[in-house]
């Protein structure tokens, strides 16, 4: 599996803007789809974007759209999630996940259970 640490929560007022980072270590990146997963108090996991090994296809939650970005740099291992136009409501622990490349088809690849490495968390509180 590969080793996943994110980085880059905090506290931010709303309408701000988060940049969360996620380092690879362990395992060729270029063969993970990467996803960014996130849990508030009391709530289930929720999906909410992910990124094919190349960068070239992005899937995204619809309450985020428009105002997140996922994007990846292969030659550092690392993924990340530009967050603008924050709301109260993306208050949550947001997870960084992989899985294989090819590991998933069809229905449910957005579900927590495909994804095979996370790591530890990070906190975004947004204050309204």
């Amino acid at each position: 599996q590969v080793q996943l640490v994110e980085s880059g929560g905090g506290l931010v007022q709303a309408g701000g803007s988060l940049r969360l980072s996620c380092a690879a270590s362990g395992r060729t990146f270029n063969n993970y789809v990467m996803g960014w997963f996130r849990q508030a108090p009391g709530k289930e996991r929720e999906f909410v974007a992910t990124i094919s090994w190349s960068g070239g296809r992005t899937y995204y939650t619809d309450s985020v759209k428009g105002r997140f970005t996922i994007s990846r740099e292969n030659a550092k291992n690392t993924v990340y999630l530009q967050m603008n136009s924050l709301h109260s409501e993306d208050t949550a622990v947001y997870y960084c996940a992989a899985r294989p490349v090819g590991s998933c088809s069809g229905g449910g690849c957005s579900e927590p259970a495909s994804f095979g490495s996370w790591g530890q968390g990070t906190q975004v509180t947004v204050s309204s």
